[in-house]
C-alpha cells in the first residue's frame, strides 16, 4: 500500500460504508445490509466474512438511515442547572440507567440556570431529533416548546414547573422539607431563624421560602426582615448575609440553608464563630455526615428515575392528561439542627 492510500484511508471524517464491506468481504451490498442488522438469511460462512470485513475497517453502522425510516432515533436529552452540582449527579445517573435499559442514548448539557441558554440548548437537541427531553428548567417561559410537543417530542420537566405548557412533571416537596427543616429548628428552642436562599425567580427557593413563613407562623414566630436573604449562591453574597444575621444585639440563633452550596458556605461561616449556631441544610453535601450537618434529603436518583420512567411512557404510547409528582423529602438529624441557642 503507498502512502497516499494509506492517508487517504485514515483521513478523519471518512469513514468506511458498508460498500467497502461489502467489496473487501466479496459479498452484496444486501448480504452486507442482513449481517450488520442481524437479519436471517446468511450462511455462518459468509456471516464470519463479512464480520472479518467489519471488524478490519473499523466499520459502524449509520444510525441516520434508520431513524429516517423508523422514525425514532433511541436517544433522549437531558438539560441540567450546572453539571457540577453534586444533587444533579446521581439525578443524570439515574435517567442514564432507565435509557439504557430501554436502549437509548442520553445526551446531557448545562443551561447555567441562563433561560436564553437553556431555550438554545433545548432546541439544538430537538434538531438533532432526540426522541424525549428531561429538562431543569432555568426559565418559566416555555411556549417555544410547543411546536416541538406538537411534532411528538416526549417532554418532562424536573425540580420545577413548566412555564405556559402541559406536560409531566416530577419535583421534590421544597414546601413542605423546608417547613419541616424550619419546624425542627424551632422544637429545639430557636425563635430567631435566618433563612438564606436562592434568587426568587427560582420556583424551589421561593417554595423553600414559603416553606419557612408557613413554619414560623405555625409556631407564632413573626420574622422580621433582617432575617430573609434571597439572592446569588455565590460564596460572597451567602457569607455577607449570614455574618449580618449572625451579628449585631440580637443576632440569629439558627440558619436554614436553601440548598446545598448555601450550606456549604453557611457551614464555613459558622465554624469561624466562637459562638455555636443551630444549622439545617436543604439538600445533603459531600461529609455531611462527618460533619455533623442535619439536612433535609431529596432523593436525587429517585427524582431522575422517576422522570425517566414517565418519558418512556409516553414515548411508549401513554396519552393520558399530563402528572405532577412530587416526592418527599427526608429530615436527616445528624447534630447541627439540634443545637439549643446559645
Amino acid at each position: 500500500m503507498d502512502r497516499t492510500t494509506r492517508h487517504s484511508e485514515t483521513r478523519y471524517g471518512n469513514r468506511p460504508t458498508m460498500k467497502d464491506v461489502a467489496a473487501r468481504a466479496g459479498v452484496g451490498l444486501k448480504t452486507v445490509s442482513r449481517v450488520v442488522n442481524s437479519e436471517p438469511g446468511v450462511t455462518p460462512d459468509t456471516e464470519r466474512r463479512v464480520q472479518e470485513a467489519i471488524d478490519a475497517l473499523g466499520f459502524r453502522r449509520n444510525d441516520s438511515a434508520r431513524v429516517l425510516r423508523k422514525g425514532r432515533t433511541a436517544s433522549i436529552g437531558l438539560v441540567l442547572e450546572d453539571l457540577a452540582d453534586p444533587f444533579y449527579g446521581p439525578l443524570s445517573r439515574a435517567v442514564e440507567e432507565v435509557a439504557r435499559a430501554h436502549g437509548a442514548l442520553l445526551i446531557n448539557g448545562s443551561s447555567a440556570e441562563d433561560p436564553e441558554r437553556e431555550q438554545e440548548l433545548v432546541l439544538a437537541l430537538c434538531a438533532r431529533r432526540v426522541d424525549g427531553l428531561i429538562v431543569i428548567p432555568a426559565g418559566d417561559d416555555h411556549r417555544y416548546l410547543e411546536p416541538e410537543i406538537k411534532a411528538g417530542i416526549a417532554t418532562v420537566f424536573v425540580d420545577r414547573p413548566a412555564g405556559h405548557v402541559d406536560v409531566d412533571m416530577v419535583l421534590s416537596d421544597s414546601f413542605g422539607g423546608a417547613r419541616e427543616g424550619v419546624a425542627h429548628l424551632i422544637a429545639h428552642g430557636h425563635r430567631r431563624i435566618g433563612f438564606i436562599g436562592d434568587q426568587p425567580r427560582i420556583h424551589t427557593a421561593t417554595e423553600r421560602l414559603r416553606g419557612y413563613h408557613a413554619a414560623m407562623r405555625d409556631a407564632g414566630i413573626t420574622v422580621e426582615d433582617g432575617w430573609v436573604s434571597l439572592g446569588s449562591t455565590d460564596p460572597e453574597r451567602v457569607r455577607a448575609a449570614a455574618e449580618e444575621m449572625l451579628s449585631g444585639s440580637e443576632p440569629v440563633t439558627a440558619l436554614f440553608a436553601g440548598n446545598n452550596r448555601v450550606t456549604v458556605t453557611a457551614v464555613r461561616v459558622i465554624a469561624e464563630r466562637e459562638r455555636p449556631v443551630a444549622l439545617v441544610g436543604f439538600d445533603d453535601i459531600e461529609l455531611a455526615d462527618l460533619l455533623g450537618i442535619t439536612v433535609i434529603s431529596q432523593d436525587a436518583a429517585a427524582v431522575g428515575r422517576t422522570a425517566a420512567e414517565h418519558l418512556f411512557r409516553r414515548l411508549d404510547g401513554a396519552d393520558h392528561a399530563p402528572a405532577r409528582v412530587e416526592l418527599p423529602t427526608t429530615l436527616i438529624p445528624r447534630g447541627s439542627g439540634e443545637l439549643p441557642p446559645a
